[in-house]
């Protein structure tokens, strides 16, 4: 395997970012990021998740900026005591990662595919941020193949993969490397864990989407669309998240 990461493109992105965004508003937004990943640790704990309510539940994945409209029809048609069942197995399961996160999303069809993929890597990487990584939509869509991953690595790594687990895992190698390029090159210093990455990730996106907004609307559009940290809180679903909000 050669290159993955692309260091000069995701260099020129952060610098892009740190022009429109001050560096401690990205740390604010990382902040933000561990608020939400202590409510689902202690929500999706293993012993916890029997007795979580449909009300527990609904709190909880409002924060998953993807499905939150979704959520109540989602829990209607799956069931509350199959879908409790569901994330069990995918968080504490004793199959391979990839395994566990093809057999949930395999079982959530009251959604679209990219939300069933959306749901499944955040209930993994917020319940377990150093162990499981987030995959959302806007970080590789395999159906149109776009999103903030394919901008910063290289054209030979491909992101392609049969099923959504092995897709998962590429994901996930490729999250790893431009974690510790952003390191290693000083670029990313918004967090040195994980979350700092996500947040890095997001940027990519909204700097990206805003590039092709303003060739495609108009004037006005362009100007009451949010910014770029308001933009990230909400695809990342801290908006109105902070570290005050810790218990």
């Amino acid at each position: 395997m050669g290159q993955i990461v692309d260091t000069e493109t995701a260099m020129e992105f952060m610098k892009e970012t740190l022009e429109k965004v001050e560096e401690r508003h990205l740390v604010r937004i990382s902040e933000a990021l561990e608020v939400k990943s202590e409510l689902f640790r202690q929500q999706f704990e293993q012993s916890n998740i029997a007795r979580l309510t449909e009300e527990d539940l609904m709190n909880t994945l409002r924060y998953i900026f993807s499905v939150r409209r979704t959520a109540k029809k989602m829990l209607e048609k799956t069931g509350l005591e199959p879908f409790k069942q569901h994330v069990h197995d995918l968080l504490y399961g004793n199959e391979p990662i990839q395994s566990r996160f093809q057999d949930f999303c395999g079982r959530m069809e009251g959604l679209d595919e990219h939300l069933r993929f959306d749901l499944a890597g955040e209930l993994l990487h917020f319940t377990f941020p150093d162990q499981y990584w987030l995959w959302c939509h806007w970080m590789w869509n395999p159906k149109i193949k776009t999103g903030s991953l394919p901008l910063v690595t290289t054209e030979e790594f491909d992101l392609t993969a049969p099923s959504l687990g092995e897709a998962y895992l590429k994901v996930g190698k490729a999250i790893a490397f431009v974690h510790e390029v952003g390191e290693a090159a000083g670029f990313q210093t918004i967090s040195r864990k994980l979350f700092g990455t996500d947040v890095y990730l997001s940027c990519v996106y909204v700097i990206y989407a805003y590039t092709v907004l303003r060739m495609r609307m108009t004037q006005e559009f362009n100007q009451v669309m949010p910014g770029v940290a308001e933009f990230s809180t909400r695809i990342l679903g801290v908006y109105g998240v902070t570290a005050d909000n810790r218990n």
